[in-house]
C-alpha cells in the first residue's frame, strides 16, 4: 500500500493534520494506519485557521453572488457539502469583516444557529454554525463590507481604458475568508461550482473554468472540478476581452492592453510544452493568463486556469517572462501539491522557482537561467542582510503562530528553498533528481503536504540510507538553521563577468555611450544597476542616464531599479518618474524598496509621504499593510 495514499487530500483520513494526535485507527475507513500515517496525524494545527478539519470539512463550494461596483460590495449565498467526520454538532468557518444574515442547513434550507467568535488579528472570527451528525449541506447567507481586504475596487480612471470599474481579488494567504465565508486553511482542498452576476458591460471570470467572450445579461457560471485550497479562490470582474495563443492557453485583458500583451506571452505554448517535458501532463485543462491594472500586488498570483498578471510584464521585448514560467511551474508546485500551512511555505515557492528556472533554461539555454539564479542569489543575500542571518526567520521551515503568514513570503521561501533543491540536485544528478521530483508530484497530486512528510519521503525515495548522500543534502542545515550552509554553492554566470568588465571600464573613466553594451537584456541590464557603488557625482548618474534612458525605461524591472542610486544621490532629474511610476504602479516588490529608498533621509520621508498620500487608493491592502507601517 502506498503510505501516502491520499492522506492529505482534503484531510480525507479524519483531518489528522490538524490534530496533535490520532489513534492509530482510520476513523473512516475502520483500517489500522501505516506507522508513516501515523506519523502524518501528529503534524502541527494550522495556527491560521479557525476550522477544524479533522470533526466536520467542507468538500465543495456552490457559489452564488452579485457584485455592486455601485456599493462596492459582494453578496449572497455561499452552499457547501460538508462531510461530518465526528459525527459533531458543529462546524466552523473563517471570516474577516463579513456581514452573515443567516445560516440554513439542508437541501430543505432549514435556519440554524449559529455565532461568530472573537476577533483575532489577522485572522478574523470564526463562524461557529450549528449542525446535526447527519448534515451534509450548510448554505450561509453574507455580504462583504469596506474590510474585505482582498478586493480591490478600481474606478474607470484606475483602469487601462479609462471607461469602466474594475474588480479583482487577492485571496493569499488567508483573504479568502473577507470575500467568502471558508475553511481557510492551504490544508483543506475543495472543488467549487459558481453563479455570478454583474453589470451588464462587465465581464466575469474565475479560477475555474471560464467564458472566452461577454454576454449580453452580465450572468456567468463557473466550475473548478479540481479541488483546490482557499487561497487559490479568485474572481475578476471588468471590461475584458479574450484572444488565444494556442490551443489551450490564451490571454485576458482589457482591450487597450490585449494586443501588447498578447504579443509579450506568445511564447507561453513552448513554456508549457518545456514543463510537461519535465515533470508531466499539466493537471488543469486550460492555461490562460489575466493582465489586470498596475495596481495589481504581486507579479502574478498562480490562481488554477487563470494566471493573475502585473501589467509591468509588459516590457514589449518579452525579456521578463520569467514570471509567467514561474506562475505555469505552480501549476504543480503548489496548485497541485500544497503546503499544507504556510510554515511550509517554502515547499510551494522553493518547488516553484526551481523549476521555473528549469523551463527558462529548456527554452532560452543554461547561460540565460544561470542569469536568473545570480539575481535571485542577490536578493537572497538582500534578505538575509536585512532579517539577520542568525533571524529564526531565515529558516525554511518557519514558525508564524501569532503573526500575519505575510511576514513568511520572503526570498527566504523562493531563493533559499530553490538553492535547497539545486543543492539536491547536485548531490544525486539532475536525471535522478528530475525522476524523485516527477514521483514527488504524482504521490502526492491534489493534495496538502508539509515540509516533515516531505522530507520523510526525500528520505525513503532518494537518500535510501545513503550517509554520504545525506550528508552532503544536509537537510539540518538548509531546512532548520538560520542562514545559509557554509559550503552552499554561490550562483554565477558568464554574461554577468561580461557586464562586470563592462561595470569595470566605466568605474575607470570610460564614457557609459563607449560601453558594450549591444544585445543586453533586462537581467544584464539589472545586474549593472545593482553593481553600482552607493556614492556617484552628478555628473556620473546623467552620463549613465544619457547614455542608457534610464529614467525613460519601459521595463518596470529596470526602472525600479534605476530609482534606487537616483534616490540615494539626490537625482532630481528622475523624480518625476519616480512620482508617476509610483503612483500607477502597486506591485509591492517595486514599492517597498524605493520607498524605503526615500525613507533613508529627512527630506527623502517628506517626499515619500506626499507621494504615497496621493499613490496610496491605487494600492491594494496586500501593499498597503506594508507601507502603511514603513511610513507611519
Amino acid at each position: 500500500m502506498n503510505p501516502y495514499r491520499n492522506y492529505l487530500l482534503g484531510f480525507s483520513l479524519a483531518g489528522c493534520l490538524q490534530l496533535a494526535a490520532c489513534s492509530t485507527q482510520n476513523p473512516v475507513t475502520n483500517e489500522t494506519m501505516t506507522t508513516q500515517e501515523q506519523d502524518i496525524a501528529k503534524a502541527p494545527v494550522d495556527v491560521h485557521s479557525f476550522a477544524k478539519p479533522a470533526e466536520a470539512v467542507a468538500r465543495h463550494l456552490d457559489l452564488d453572488i452579485a457584485v455592486s461596483f455601485d456599493q462596492k460590495v459582494i453578496s449572497g449565498k455561499a452552499t457547501y457539502q460538508i462531510e461530518n467526520l465526528a459525527k459533531t454538532n458543529q462546524i466552523i468557518f473563517d471570516t474577516r469583516g463579513l456581514k452573515i444574515e443567516q445560516v440554513y442547513l439542508g437541501e430543505e434550507q432549514t435556519p440554524t444557529t449559529f455565532r461568530l467568535g472573537k476577533e483575532k488579528e489577522f485572522l478574523g472570527s470564526p463562524l461557529e454554525v450549528d449542525i446535526q451528525p447527519d448534515t451534509r449541506l450548510v448554505t450561509i447567507l453574507y455580504s462583504t463590507t469596506a474590510n474585505a481586504d482582498a478586493l480591490q475596487w478600481l474606478s474607470p480612471q484606475q483602469t487601462a481604458g479609462k471607461k469602466h470599474p474594475f474588480l479583482f481579488t487577492q485571496s493569499q494567504a488567508i483573504l479568502a475568508r473577507t470575500w467568502i465565508p471558508i475553511q481557510d486553511s492551504p490544508g483543506i482542498r475543495i472543488t467549487y461550482s459558481a453563479k455570478v452576476k454583474v453589470p451588464k458591460e462587465l465581464m466575469a471570470v474565475m479560477s475555474a473554468e471560464n467564458p472566452q467572450q461577454k454576454n449580453t445579461t452580465g450572468e456567468y457560471t463557473f466550475e473548478m472540478r479540481q479541488a483546490i485550497p482557499s487561497y487559490l479562490m479568485a474572481l475578476s470582474v471588468g471590461d475584458m476581452v479574450f484572444k488565444p495563443i494556442g490551443k489551450q492557453t490564451g490571454i485576458y485583458a482589457e482591450p487597450a492592453t490585449i494586443d501588447a500583451a498578447v504579443y509579450e506571452f506568445a511564447e507561453m505554448d513552448k513554456m508549457l510544452v518545456a514543463a510537461e517535458k519535465l515533470y508531466g501532463k499539466y493537471r488543469w485543462d486550460r492555461y490562460d493568463l489575466l493582465v489586470l491594472p498596475p495596481s495589481f500586488p504581486f507579479g502574478g498570483m498562480e490562481n488554477p486556469r487563470l494566471t493573475f498578471v502585473t501589467p509591468t510584464v509588459l516590457a514589449k521585448d518579452r525579456s521578463l517572462t520569467s514570471l509567467i514560467a514561474h506562475e505555469l511551474a505552480h501549476s504543480w508546485s503548489g496548485n497541485l501539491v500544497t503546503n499544507a500551512t504556510w510554515d511550509d511555505f517554502w515547499l510551494n515557492e522553493g518547488f516553484t522557482v526551481y523549476f521555473e528556472r528549469r523551463i527558462m533554461e529548456e527554452l532560452y539555454g543554461k547561460e540565460y537561467a544561470d542569469m536568473l539564479n545570480v539575481l535571485g542569489y542577490q536578493d537572497l543575500q538582500n534578505t538575509l542582510e536585512e532579517l539577520g542571518p542568525q533571524s529564526e526567520d531565515t529558516r525554511l521551515k518557519l514558525d508564524l503562530e501569532g503573526r500575519n503568514p505575510d511576514e513568511g513570503l520572503t526570498d527566504i521561501a523562493y531563493e533559499k528553498g530553490n538553492a535547497f533543491l539545486q543543492n539536491i540536485e547536485r548531490v544525486v544528478g539532475r536525471e535522478r533528481f528530475d525522476q524523485f521530483v516527477n514521483e514527488y508530484f504524482q504521490t502526492f497530486a491534489f493534495q496538502s503536504t508539509n515540509t516533515d512528510l516531505f522530507l520523510d519521503f526525500l528520505r525513503k525515495e532518494l537518500i535510501q540510507g545513503d550517509e554520504k548522500v545525506a550528508e552532503q543534502i544536509n537537510i539540518e542545515g538548509w531546512v532548520y538553521t538560520p542562514g545559509l550552509p557554509e559550503n552552499h554553492v554561490k550562483p554565477t554566470s558568464s554574461r554577468f563577468a561580461q557586464v562586470a568588465d563592462a561595470y569595470t571600464s566605466w568605474k575607470n573613466g570610460k564614457p557609459a555611450a563607449q560601453l558594450n553594451t549591444k544585445d543586453w537584456s533586462s537581467h544584464e541590464w539589472l545586474h549593472f544597476i545593482r553593481m553600482l557603488p552607493e556614492q556617484m557625482t552628478p555628473q556620473q548618474m546623467a552620463d549613465l542616464d544619457k547614455a542608457f534612458g534610464f529614467t525613460n525605461s519601459g521595463n518596470s524591472e529596470v526602472l525600479a531599479a534605476w530609482f534606487i542610486p537616483a534616490i540615494r544621490n539626490n537625482y532630481t532629474s528622475a523624480d518625476k518618474a519616480m512620482e508617476t511610476f509610483l503612483t500607477n504602479v502597486g506591485r509591492r516588490k517595486f514599492l517597498v524598496p524605493i520607498y524605503k529608498a526615500l525613507i533613508a533621509t529627512p527630506e527623502g520621508k517628506t517626499k515619500a509621504r506626499a507621494i504615497y498620500a496621493k499613490a496610496r487608493p491605487n494600492y491594494h491592502a496586500v501593499s498597503t499593510s506594508t507601507l502603511d507601517e514603513m511610513l507611519k
